[in-house]
């Protein structure tokens, strides 16, 4: 059966979280707008420096502060290449954390679909209820997740 668009745009997240370099957490990012690809993300390093799977994790406070997040290295990339991001849909593997929540607003997202309820912040629901940001959960989709 033909998936409906949703669940061909997260199964796409899905696959580009195969390529995150951070154990912790597999998450894959597609930014899309008018049922178009404009950029994907993944976990992993700054350009040019390693990676959690080459020389393991950076930890203060309880997160690896080595990796950036998937949301915000398809923004970046959007940035990079020129590509507006006014008015997208984003899908991720992961729900996303409060600075992500923040800089997918900023970019001017304004959907939201996710399928893993993975450390879900309460201040990150309260800011998409502002900026009226849809959210919307397609389960069943789920990769493993390691803490």
């Amino acid at each position: 059966m033909r998936p409906d668009w949703d669940t061909y745009f997260m199964k796409i997240a899905h696959d580009v979280a195969a390529r995150s370099t951070c154990d912790r957490a597999f998450v894959g990012t597609v930014l899309v707008r008018e049922k178009r690809i404009l950029t994907t993300g993944f976990n992993g390093s700054p350009a040019g420096q390693p990676h959690c799977e080459e020389i393991g994790h950076l930890m203060i406070e309880g997160h690896c502060v080595r990796t950036i997040h998937a949301e915000a290295n398809a923004i970046i990339q959007a940035a990079l290449h020129g590509v507006s991001t006014k008015g997208a849909h984003c899908y991720v593997t992961h729900f996303p954390c409060l600075q992500c929540v923040k800089m997918l607003i900023n970019a001017g997202i304004v959907r939201i679909v996710y399928d893993n309820d993975y450390r879900i912040d309460p201040n990150a629901l309260e800011f998409l209820r502002i900026a009226e940001v849809e959210l919307v959960r397609v389960p069943g989709q789920e990769a493993p997740t390691t803490n």
